[in-house]
């Protein structure tokens, strides 16, 4: 029996047919207990009377039908033989017809419970086929379609909306998937036509050398740009393969060092830092914790306005950075944890950045087994906060 359709019958007809079995030997087993001493009694009382006179000694009684078997019926030894007879074959001819009719019976049930089994066994493997029809043709042309299987709660309905639910989150990735390999495809390419117009264009015509030396830096400038997205492309697809190494970390010292570390570009913008650190243990890769802090901070520093703050906070509840800066709509503020995703359009500005920050600090957070969020603040900016688990 190669399908499961075949072994649920044999499994649900064995059972019935052994239900049925058994039932019949215990009718045949209560009936024949209770048939002897029933016949002899309903047969004494129309056995005639003997010619022998009747010896006290020689007497037999017998329980006279009745409803509260109260009364007796004496008998001769003649008629007591001749009824003992009559009982034994009819007792013997009534189980004989008994187990005739229940062979028999037993037999068309087990055919019927055999064919009921079949068709039961099909209708509750029915759903099974249908996922595994869509199953067989799904590919990336229809993850739109879902089972939306109709059938009373119960495990295969919990089975199909399992399945459809899968299909929801890997459309879901593969459509994220397309979008970035379009958005890197478009980001890679901007460099690289800026970098051929300035040099097709700039270097036209025997330049000046002072038209030479801003075409060098623009495309020195340009070069950074491809290099940092780059190596934001590749720290991604390090944190998407998961953690090779874990250690205890402070989160703290990785916070006072990265800000330590901006603070010339702070004032280079006229923004104030504000930090605040507390023990904060964390287990995971310090070098990736370095880029998370980093990436958060940089975000803050680049998306504010002269005269704006950034704040740092880490301690037992996580890492919290906070900026002032432009109004973001709450709307578009989970699309911004997306690659190459930007609160405002791009300018192609120097240091604008690749727009992989935060979708880098949430790919860390994820590795770590943590989470990132993120709420846009009344007066503009963002509060981004991190939540790790930690370690004693």
């Amino acid at each position: 029996m190669r399908s499961e359709r075949a072994r649920l019958t044999a499994l649900y007809g064995g059972l019935l047919v052994l239900a049925g079995a058994l039932l019949m030997g215990l009718v045949y087993l209560l009936v024949s207990e209770r048939l002897y001493a029933t016949v002899l009694t309903a047969v004494a009382p129309a056995v005639p009377d003997g010619a022998t006179p009747a010896v006290r000694s020689g007497v037999a009684s017998m329980p006279q039908p009745s409803s509260d078997w109260a009364h007796t019926v004496v008998m001769e030894p003649g008629q007591y033989a001749v009824a003992k007879r009559v009982t034994t074959a009819a007792g013997d001819a009534a189980l004989n017809q008994l187990l005739t009719v229940s062979g028999v019976s037993l037999a068309v049930y087990s055919v019927l419970s055999v064919a009921l089994a079949w068709w039961m066994a099909g209708r509750v493997l029915r759903p099974v086929g249908v996922i595994t029809a869509r199953a067989r043709r799904l590919s990336g042309n229809n993850l739109h379609e879902r089972l939306a299987l109709k059938a009373p709660p119960g495990e295969l309905k919990e089975l199909a909306d399992t399945f459809d639910g899968m299909l929801d989150r890997i459309e879901e990735l593969v459509a994220a998937r397309q979008r970035f390999a379009a958005n890197a495809a478009h980001e890679l390419r901007t460099p690289l036509a800026v970098q051929r117009a300035a040099a097709e264009i700039g270097l036209a015509d025997d330049p000046p050398p002072e038209k030479v030396a801003w075409i060098r830096d623009k495309l020195i400038d340009t070069a950074a740009d491809s290099e940092q997205l780059i190596e934001g492309l590749l720290l991604l697809a390090v944190c998407d393969e998961g953690l090779r190494r874990r250690e205890r970390v402070e989160l703290d010292a990785i916070a006072a060092t990265v800000t330590e570390a901006l603070e010339p570009e702070a004032k280079n913008r006229s923004i104030t830092v504000e930090a605040e650190a507390r023990p904060l243990p964390a287990e995971g890769d310090p070098v990736l914790l370095g880029h998370l802090v980093h990436n958060l901070v940089a975000n803050a520093l680049r998306h504010n306005h002269p005269g704006g703050t950034v704040r740092v906070r880490v301690g037992p509840g996580g890492l919290e950075v906070a900026n002032t800066g432009p109004v973001v709509d709450p709307a578009t503020v989970p699309l911004l944890f997306e690659p190459f995703r930007r609160a405002q359009a791009r300018r192609h500005a120097p240091g604008e950045g690749a727009g992989l920050g935060l979708s880098i600090v949430a790919s860390i957070a994820r590795a770590h087994g943590g989470e990132a969020s993120a709420t846009a603040n009344p007066g503009g900016g963002l509060t981004v906060r991190v939540v790790l688990p930690t370690c004693p």
